[in-house]
């Protein structure tokens, strides 16, 4: 779970810091940048398993496509002088994490602070886009003592908080950051589990490919492994309806990607492997979410098996009796349907990023789509389980409508604002505001909008069966 991201230099987020809980909603209009705080989450995702070059050509380029050239991902990146970005991220990571090579271990704390700060190189000869070059990577814990005020969002402190952070450490931080005297270059170290005993293994870090912890793929350093582990968690999800459409072959794979494809063997796999339940059970369940669309007429659900062909088709049944492939379903229903496989998987842990979800979905149909990708995340209020799976959910939004239907606690507004930076030139970035009297104006925030700021953006759409109610301002 990401329960903080601190940004400064990445696209328009500069000095951002986002305090996260199970269920996160960013609201505002197109164009502030709300996009920019996916990317950088996947930024992070990408840099835990690849080299730092092959991680930006795959994040989002500034308008919507792939780039080579690095400088895409800095605010300032196409003015002269130096580059620099920085990130950290708080997060628990898993108690249990399995190596590249299949063997199972156990970090030593599982609540961390991670933090990266990433600089540019020109090109020179027959390069032509320069590279990035890694200049600071830090990764310490946080002990259970300080947990109380790390994780502001409301929880049970015995069924939650207790039961997902554990372990103690003392001493050196599991990776540090040092400065070479004689060469005034970045050394990376990392530390052993142990704690300060031992010497801890240095590198260079000028011309390292790719972050420490994208290297480390044994059970050697479990800490460093977990933290890889669940940055790699970290997905971002974009349905396609093609991906979506598509039958899977016996031996295709049976986790659902990004893009929806796989659906049929995901829904198979979690149909025969539910625990306290037959396959017949799980259909209904997903069945019956997707009845509580307006307009949608499904009477029954499951994934027939052509053994001629060897394919998995997820088929439904109509009121009616007809019965069709789900190919068949606009592509608003099959995006639903793909949240609801997602929510009957409990192997589904980390993050899930969501772009508008209500794209596709009539407005008559906001809340129970609504419903659909809160009930996706932790129950913060319960201890995490098969029935309660750990993970968390992030969308944004532009609509009113999902807004109104949204707690007030579960709201950032996304808005544009002037900012110094350091070498005082003033840049519009992004800026994220909670409602008042929610939990994430705790501690050093004091920006913050009321009802009266975001009356004006709530106008309820056509059609829309919602009611808006924000308590007092």
């Amino acid at each position: 779970m990401l329960t903080r991201l601190e940004v400064h230099g990445f696209k328009n987020l500069l000095d951002l810091s986002i305090d996260f809980g199970p269920f996160t909603c960013i609201a505002g209009e197109n164009g502030t940048g709300k996009s920019n705080v996916f990317d950088a989450i996947q930024f992070l995702s990408l840099l835990a398993d690849r080299p730092m070059m092959e991680a930006a050509q795959d994040v989002r380029g500034v308008h919507g496509e792939r780039h080579g050239d690095p400088r895409d991902l800095f605010w300032n990146g196409y003015r002269s002088g130096h580059h620099r970005m920085r990130f950290a991220a708080e997060m628990i990571v898993p108690p249990q994490v399995e190596d590249d090579f299949g063997r199972i271990t156990n970090p030593t704390t599982t609540f961390l602070r991670y933090e990266l700060e990433i600089g540019y190189q020109a090109p020179s000869g027959l390069d032509r886009f320069g590279r990035l070059t890694l200049l600071r990577e830090h990764l310490r814990h946080i002990t259970k003592g300080a947990a109380k005020d790390h994780l502001r969002f409301p929880h049970n402190a015995a069924h939650f908080r207790n039961g997902v952070i554990s372990g103690h450490r003392s001493g050196a931080p599991y990776i540090s950051t040092d400065t070479d005297a004689s060469s005034g270059e970045p050394i990376v170290k990392i530390h052993q589990d142990g704690g300060s005993r031992g010497q801890p293994k240095p590198a260079a870090a000028s011309r390292a490919p790719g972050t420490v912890v994208s290297t480390i793929t044994s059970s050697d350093d479990p800490t460093i492994l977990a933290a890889r582990r669940e940055m790699e968690s970290w997905r971002r999800l974009a349905l396609e309806p093609s991906a979506l459409r598509s039958a899977d072959r016996y031996m295709d794979p049976q986790t659902m990607g990004v893009d929806g494809s796989h659906l049929p063997a995901a829904l198979y796999r979690v149909a025969h492997t539910a625990a306290k339940a037959d396959p017949d059970q799980v259909y209904a369940r997903v069945a019956g979410r997707l009845s509580d669309l307006t307009g949608v007429q499904i009477r029954e659900l499951g994934v027939d098996q052509d053994e001629v062909r060897q394919l998995l088709t997820v088929q439904v049944r109509e009121t009616d009796g007809m019965l069709l492939p789900a190919r068949s379903l606009s592509e608003g229903t099959l995006r639903f349907l793909a949240l609801c496989v997602l929510l009957e998987d409990p192997t589904v842990r980390g993050m899930i990023c969501m772009e508008e979800p209500e794209n596709g979905i009539h407005p008559a149909n906001l809340n129970p789509m609504v419903e659909l990708v809160q009930d996706l995340a932790v129950d913060p209020t319960q201890p995490p389980g098969t029935d309660n799976p750990f993970r968390q959910v992030l969308i944004n939004t532009h609509s009113p409508g999902v807004v109104q239907l949204v707690s007030p606690d579960d709201l950032l507004f996304a808005d544009t604002a002037v900012h110094r930076t350091e070498d005082g030139s003033m840049a519009r970035s992004l800026r994220l505001r909670p409602l008042t009297g929610t939990w994430r104006l705790a501690g050093e925030r004091r920006d913050y909008v009321t009802k009266a700021d975001i009356l004006p953006y709530l106008t309820t759409p056509p059609g829309a069966q919602i009611t808006l109610d924000l308590g007092a301002a």
